[in-house]
């Protein structure tokens, strides 16, 4: 059996998670050079504003912004370039109909190496509306006061 691969958090987006409500999960690659792969090793990516698309049955992941590497010279490429998710072709067109139908969007969440690899988990989401997201910082806070107080009663 081989060994198990081990997971190496690069980024994660939390603006997302405030932003979406997430419906499913989805572990995918990406198609990076080797500049790009050297510079996420160095941990400088920007999740924030990204997402995806897709077009002529590939997916693409947009606004992802992986900064140059600073000894690439003339092997960087464009910050904020599309690059190409790898999915199996069935994948991508369920979720292409999900997209088209429910109206979600697809949002990455967060970046990691999995063995050598660079993954994406690619999240399938439902955005939230002003008073959903006033609802969850309700929740927060209630479940916050009762741990202090449990804490206080603890001690």
């Amino acid at each position: 059996m081989p060994p198990k691969a081990q997971t190496k958090q690069i980024a994660e987006n939390r603006k997302a998670r405030h932003d979406y409500f997430v419906i499913e999960t989805i572990e995918c690659g990406i198609e990076l050079v080797g500049t790009e792969v050297k510079s996420l090793r160095a941990g400088t990516v920007n999740l924030k504003d990204s997402w995806c698309s897709i077009d002529d049955g590939e997916m693409f992941v947009k606004q992802m912004h992986i900064s140059p590497y600073e000894k690439g010279n003339i092997f960087n490429r464009d910050p904020l370039r599309e690059r190409k998710l790898l999915l199996h072709k069935r994948e991508i067109m369920r979720l292409y109909g999900m997209v088209k139908q429910q109206g979600l969007t697809l949002i990455p969440l967060s970046l990691y190496f999995k063995g050598s690899n660079v993954k994406v988990a690619l999240g399938l989401c439902k955005g939230k509306q002003l008073h959903d997201k006033r609802d969850d910082m309700a929740k927060k806070a209630a479940s916050r006061e009762i741990e202090r107080a449990l804490k206080e009663r603890n001690q």
